[in-house]
């Protein structure tokens, strides 16, 4: 393995565990469901907050996920990789 395959598949590892991180860290899409009929517990500023912070998960989702993908491509195309 050369060197920079080896920085490549640590940098896909990184990026792997990112990406699991950040769709664990994102609410089910029963949870708005159960939310809203258990009543308006919540205010509308913290409504707004949750939908911002999942809507940012997603955002970065899509992004780590297209990385992700692109890394795969790039080290499955190395010359001398093994698949």
């Amino acid at each position: 393995m050369t060197t920079p395959q080896l920085i490549l598949s640590i940098i896909y590892f990184i990026l792997s565990l990112a990406l699991i991180a950040v769709v664990m860290l994102q609410s089910g899409k029963s949870a708005g469901l159960s939310g809203a009929i258990a009543g308006g517990a919540d205010t509308f500023l913290s409504k707004n907050k949750a939908k911002s912070a999942d809507a940012r998960l997603a955002r970065m989702t899509k992004w780590v996920a297209i990385v992700f993908m692109v890394l795969t491509l790039v080290l499955c195309l190395l010359p001398g990789a093994s698949a």
